[in-house]
């Protein structure tokens, strides 16, 4: 079975993130011996490359309104500099890493994206993956990294939501694990880290504006993750991707079952969550 690992794109700049990923990957490759695959993001680095060149970035629920000009930034940025860093970070530690857009080979295919009160512009979502590609890379040995860039059914190149991206994966490829690693320790109400969410509760801390910005997309990415088939879904950051941190996301049905003790960062049965096949 296979484990996805997002990465946020804020944590990208922080000093010695990519260096200290690359060891929990290789601890965590040499633990499970499971195939990884890695998606990520590189939101402050678009933002910065689109201030420097003029262009406001504009946001709505998370998702980056993307017209020609910020795509092409999207796309220099996530399939160009931060992709190639991820690459590098791994070769370094010793790890066999390629990169990828969601465009080569046909990984990713997409739709225009629809949003009910506003154009998102050529903003995409998943609606098929290659999932035969990752699986001839990871049983050579070889680790993934995706850029969510993507390509649509009409031909056009489109910005796709990373966690978007990464939740598509991981059901295409029945994943065990779907990590989302962002720059906080899990989903926060006020300073208390939840270590677990049902859907019920994560829908009513979004109405209550407890969840806002970036985490909304996190949130329901992860939550649909689950009901279509993908084991364990958590959303943590680095320092907790090994150590049993982050929050959980568990069904309704299934909450007063889950196990008391924190996530062990090993993976749990799938029949644990009574997984249907999707």
């Amino acid at each position: 079975m296979t484990r996805i690992i997002k990465i946020g794109g804020n944590e990208m700049n922080t000093p010695g993130f990519l260096e200290a990923l690359a060891r929990q990957i290789a601890r965590l490759s040499a633990e499970t011996a499971e195939p990884l695959i890695i998606v990520h993001g590189g939101g402050q680095e678009i933002a910065a490359l689109q201030s420097r060149l003029g262009i406001e970035p504009i946001k709505v629920d998370g998702l980056r309104v993307t017209n020609a000009e910020s795509l092409a930034v999207a796309q220099m940025v996530l399939s160009g500099h931060t992709n190639k860093a991820i690459v590098k970070a791994f070769l370094t530690a010793g790890l066999d890493a390629a990169g990828f857009s969601g465009i080569d080979g046909g990984l990713l295919r997409c739709r225009k994206k629809q949003h009910p009160t506003v154009d998102l512009g050529l903003v995409g979502e998943i609606t098929s993956v290659r999932a035969s590609f990752l699986t001839a890379l990871t049983t050579q040995g070889i680790i993934p990294v995706i850029s969510p860039i993507s390509l649509g059914e009409d031909n056009q190149t489109y910005n796709v939501n990373a966690d978007e991206a990464a939740g598509a994966i991981a059901q295409a490829l029945s994943a065990r694990v779907l990590d989302f690693v962002s720059n906080v320790p899990g989903v926060l109400q006020g300073d208390h880290l939840l270590p677990r969410l049902t859907q019920t509760r994560a829908e009513a801390l979004i109405a209550g504006d407890v969840i806002t910005g970036g985490m909304i997309p996190k949130v329901r990415t992860a939550l649909d993750a689950l009901g279509r088939g993908v084991g364990q879904v958590r959303i943590v950051n680095l320092d907790g991707l090994g150590t049993g941190g982050g929050t959980v996301f568990v069904s309704d049905e299934h909450e007063a079952s889950w196990p008391t003790r924190p996530f062990s960062g090993h993976y749990a049965p799938v029949d644990l969550f009574s997984v249907a096949n999707g």
